[in-house]
């Protein structure tokens, strides 16, 4: 059986506005990569940082945890007090959540950041928003863009951490 094509390649997805269909892809392409490798991922290692680099477990937190905090900002709204916890807690693998947890959070945040791309109308954007403390001016799109290749960043990081692990 053949591997299912990449989103990008499988048509528009439904009522998401013509511009964030890449970033749409993007996205579902992430959670279909993460399943993917993580597969039969041993979860005893999902915390151990080979060469001092990152975790499985980072990764799959941060996945979720700057998607949420992407799109907040894509709302015009500020980070709450929980999401600077998570944020604070991303690399951190005391009480973590499973590894199956971990990909079903990631997969929740895309379907809330799918959902979301619904709603947006095309006129806005180009609209600017502001990131941080420091309000780093950007624009809606440039959010969510940046949602999307981050994501996809980190599932790449993500695939070298678990084939380093799987083969220790």
């Amino acid at each position: 059986m053949s591997p299912p094509e990449e989103y990008w390649l499988s048509g528009p997805i439904p009522e998401i506005p013509a511009l964030l269909q890449p970033a749409a892809h993007a996205l579902l392409q992430s959670v279909r990569e993460v399943k993917e490798y993580v597969s039969d991922f041993p979860e005893e290692k999902l915390w151990e940082k080979p060469f001092g680099r990152a975790a499985v477990g980072f990764h799959l937190r941060h996945l979720s945890g700057v998607l949420d905090r992407l799109l907040t900002y894509a709302k015009e709204e500020s980070l709450t007090e929980a999401q600077f916890q998570f944020l604070k807690n991303e690399g951190n693998g005391e009480k973590a959540p499973s590894l199956q947890q971990l990909i079903l959070d990631f997969e929740q945040k895309v379907g809330e950041a799918l959902a979301y791309f619904k709603t947006i109308p095309e006129t806005i954007l180009t609209e600017q928003r502001f990131v941080g403390r420091k309000k780093l001016p950007t624009t809606v799109i440039g959010l969510l863009f940046h949602a999307a290749e981050h994501s996809q960043r980190h599932v790449g990081q993500l695939l070298v951490t678990v084939s380093v692990l799987k083969n220790q």
